[in-house]
């Protein structure tokens, strides 16, 4: 399996589009707490869905199990300590039902991307969310696009 994570912020939807459909993206995974925050209007929660589904052919499912809690991520928005917010992510990680939910959501498909704002994966929960789940699947490989 091929996991590809993206991130929506600093991306046209055009550039957005041409990045899930270049890499085969057969699902994308919508891993962000709050799906309908107006900050990136494209990527909206129903207008998201609409785009990959009926304009790409690209399946969706917002899975907000696979996001931080609110809690973790306003004390990492206010202390900025990032060896304690993956710590602590990676650990809600272990007490939820991950694997299950993404085996799940998953299911019969190959190319699955998960999504989150950050534009980059380096310190976004994405990585997190992918790193743990190819710990966990045997032949799972992690692309950033």
């Amino acid at each position: 399996m091929q996991l590809y994570t993206i991130g929506a912020n600093k991306k046209s939807a055009k550039d957005f589009f041409k990045l899930l459909v270049d890499a085969g993206i057969e699902k994308l995974l919508d891993i962000r707490l709050n799906n309908n925050s107006q900050l990136l209007g494209f990527t909206k929660g129903r207008d998201l869905e609409y785009f990959c589904v009926e304009c790409h052919n690209i399946k969706y499912e917002h899975i907000p199990l696979l996001a931080p809690t609110k809690d973790l991520l306003k004390t990492y928005q206010k202390d900025k300590n990032w060896p304690v917010y993956e710590r602590d992510f990676e650990h809600l990680l272990k007490s939820r039902p991950t694997l299950d939910a993404f085996n799940k959501a998953s299911e019969g498909l190959n190319n699955i991307c998960l999504l989150c704002s950050e534009s980059k994966a380096i310190k976004c929960h994405r990585r997190l969310v992918a790193e743990y789940i190819a710990n966990q699947r045997k032949n799972t490989s992690i692309i950033h696009i």
